[in-house]
């Protein structure tokens, strides 16, 4: 699996996200990589799937709506999305590289392991492919600031196929949440740290029973220099190499000696 010097004029490219096949981030990335691409191809859900994380559909058939040529909504997960396009949908001519996202929202911090958007492309990278997770940030109850990944999309790319990644390794990408003129530059990042869950609610329904409902909160810690969430902070895009191996080295080296 190698990224450095692909031709996305020779590519045949895979989009999905979490939002759903109708979100206005899924329609901005056909919009950028139409021109740029030899192939678009859509593979998105049915409807909205946020916080699903790398769930797979395994109780239940999954069905495939054909909506154009070159563009399907599948009424499961990302994952599922994925797995169908390349298994099924591409399985004659596969994709070159996979595309997730642009989400509504950011996914740093612990975001990377719920998000559905981050899992799509974890699949994709499971299946051999190249891919890139995209997400623009933004503040609850003002304007996405769309233009601002529209217009720096393509500027990552160009450095991110500019090296060869590793086998397991997906990238997980960041706009921030200024105008594309006040975006301070591209940065290599590490995954931030931060919990989500912060105001659970609880409550009555009308039949007297209880329940809870986990808000958008966060406990937050001082952000490491270095770090997605502090550079989102200072107006600059966020790129996150990932991997898909999930061991911590160090300890595992402590461990072998210990048992030994």
């Amino acid at each position: 699996m190698a990224a450095k010097g692909l031709s996305l004029a020779r590519a045949r490219v895979l989009i999905t996200n979490d939002d759903g096949i109708n979100a206005p981030g899924l329609k901005l990335l056909e919009k950028v990589f139409g021109p740029l691409a030899r192939e678009v191809w859509v593979v998105a859900p049915e409807t909205e799937q946020s916080a699903t994380s790398h769930s797979l559909t395994l109780r239940r058939p999954l069905r495939i709506r054909h909506i154009s040529e070159h563009r399907f909504a599948v009424d499961g997960t990302p994952t599922d999305c994925v797995l169908m396009a390349i298994r099924e949908l591409m399985k004659e001519t596969p994709p070159d590289l996979v595309i997730s996202g642009i989400n509504r929202g950011g996914n740093v911090g612990e975001d990377i392991t719920y998000s559905g958007t981050v899992a799509a492309a974890m699949e994709g990278t499971l299946l051999g492919v190249p891919s890139i997770a995209f997400s623009q940030v933004w503040a609850d109850g003002h304007p996405v600031k769309w233009a601002t990944a529209e217009s720096w999309t393509p500027r990552v790319l160009k450095v991110l196929f500019a090296e060869a990644w590793p086998k397991g390794v997906l990238m997980n990408v960041n706009f921030p949440n200024v105008t594309p003129r006040r975006v301070s530059g591209i940065e290599a990042t590490r995954q931030g740290l931060r919990k989500i869950g912060s105001d659970l609610v609880s409550g009555v329904d009308p039949r007297g029973e209880p329940y809870y409902w986990i808000g958008a909160q966060r406990r937050e810690e001082r952000y490491r220099p270095g770090s997605d969430l502090e550079a989102i902070g200072r107006g600059a895009v966020s790129v996150t190499p990932l991997t898909m191996d999930l061991t911590h080295a160090p300890m595992l080296k402590k461990m072998r000696n210990r048992f030994k």
